[in-house]
């Protein structure tokens, strides 16, 4: 490689090409362990896109009935995918991040629920088909879980897993030994 001219030098010196994006989004992303940067971007749009319709449905007459329509129904679907605490009002939506929707992601839930040590062990055993939301095996770690699904995160049957948490619990049934 040749030596480098002045002016190359300079501007070498101004110039970090390793700092391209913000040091906020690297931290959540390791934080909640995103493997694909494009899901953290659809969060921000998702949220960028709540935050419109937020100001748009302000902007319209209190009375409106269109408006109250849209505002419930809008509080309410966030509310059920469990992106905002209650649904109280549009203020909540104006303080709506996207670590709010990292927050749904199943290995997060998983943690929170303690089925997993950590965050990146919960996504390593949704990579390796260990987990079922409902009757489905879910292979993919940004798979959002709404309140209503929370309860029906659990073991796949044939898990190793799973008879591993059962056994130390005392609960392994012997007919499950057969399979």
């Amino acid at each position: 490689m040749r030596p480098l001219k002045h002016h190359e030098q300079k501007l070498l010196k101004r110039v970090d090409f390793y700092k391209q994006d913000s040091t906020r989004e690297i931290a959540i992303l390791r934080k909640y362990h995103i493997q694909k940067r494009e899901d953290y971007t659809k969060y921000n749009r998702l949220c960028g896109l709540a935050k419109k319709l937020t100001t748009k449905l302000a902007a319209l007459d209190q009375k409106d009935p269109f408006r109250a329509t849209q505002t419930t129904e809008l509080l309410e679907r966030l509310y059920n995918t469990g992106v905002i605490p209650s649904k109280k009002s549009l203020h909540l939506v104006d303080k709506l991040s996207a670590s709010a929707f990292c927050r749904r992601r199943l290995p997060v839930v998983m943690f929170r629920v303690k089925m997993a040590q950590t965050i990146k062990e919960a996504v390593k055993f949704i990579e390796q088909g260990h987990i079922r939301v409902g009757p489905e095996t879910v292979t993919d770690p940004a798979f959002l879980v709404t309140r209503n699904m929370e309860d029906f995160v659990t073991w796949v049957d044939t898990s190793r897993i799973r008879r591993a948490v059962d056994k130390y619990n005392e609960k392994l049934d012997d007919y499950d030994l057969l399979n």
